[in-house]
């Protein structure tokens, strides 16, 4: 699979998950030591200020050694989300976790929907709109979850509401369950039988949180499905020859207005 945009890996902390930094972070080479600072760009390779450590060109290298990005480590976060933040968003995911989990061992396992590859397990959550948004992946299906602040009104059960992102307007529904409390659900995939491992299930996840952020993907009709169809395409096995007079297969009226 090919690393979205917002996944490229580097050096140093966090294991190197680009989805725990944010815009303001200032990364230092671990070669030469030359810092990127956002703030001050690059002026050797004509890079804006205001620009990003993740928004960098591709072919971006170190001005002081022409080191690679992935050979860049974290040397401050201005923009980081404070402690207190992250360790409530540790807990709620963790409660969100232990709730399916729970689904799962005493009505899920034995049914055949069920992907026994598969596990439950929280992807990407980070900090957004005074809630948290991720990605939660369970042996049954995929969904983006928003967990939402103080702010926001939990409206009745069953209720959709459309939010929108930079890629596009979705449709998410509200829910509830009694660890998690009141949370909203958006489906990207269900049942899970293409994914072979936990480990293909995470990556699919972690590239649809970065998809969900890129303006580009925005589309004429906004949907959910736009981030779907780009993932189902990868998973998908080489089609068969259609008969003549066969009709265009789901998959092909999803993705079709995406090469346009």
């Amino acid at each position: 699979m090919s690393t979205p945009e917002h996944s490229i890996g580097f050096e140093g902390s966090f294991l190197g998950a680009a989805d725990k930094i944010s815009p303001r972070a200032i990364m230092e080479c671990k070669i030469c030591w030359t810092p990127y600072d956002p703030a001050e760009g690059d002026d050797t390779r004509q890079v804006m200020p205001g620009t990003a450590f993740l928004d960098l060109p591709d072919d971006w290298t170190c001005p002081g050694c022409s080191a690679p990005r992935a050979q860049f480590l974290v040397r401050e976060d201005p923009g980081a989300p404070s402690a207190a933040i992250m360790a409530e968003m540790e807990a709620r995911t963790k409660a969100l976790v232990a709730d399916f989990t729970e689904v799962f061992h005493s009505r899920m396992r034995d049914l055949p929907m069920v992907n026994q590859a598969l596990h439950v397990q929280a992807v990407g959550f980070q900090p957004h709109e005074g809630g948290f948004l991720g990605v939660l992946v369970a042996p049954w299906f995929m969904n983006l979850v928003l967990l939402p602040g103080p702010g926001r009104t939990a409206l009745k059960v069953g209720t959709k509401e459309t939010v929108t992102f930079p890629s596009g307007e979705y449709e998410f529904m509200h829910a509830a369950r009694e660890m998690v409390g009141p949370y909203m659900a958006c489906a990207l995939f269900s049942p899970m039988g293409d994914f072979t491992s936990q480990l293909q299930a995470v990556e699919v996840a972690r590239a649809a949180m970065a998809e969900l952020f890129k303006a580009e993907n925005r589309a004429g009709t906004d949907r959910a499905a736009e981030i779907r169809a780009l993932r189902e395409a990868e998973l998908a096995p080489p089609p068969a020859e259609p008969e003549p007079d066969m009709a265009p297969s789901r998959r092909k009226l999803i993705t079709g207005s995406l090469g346009e």
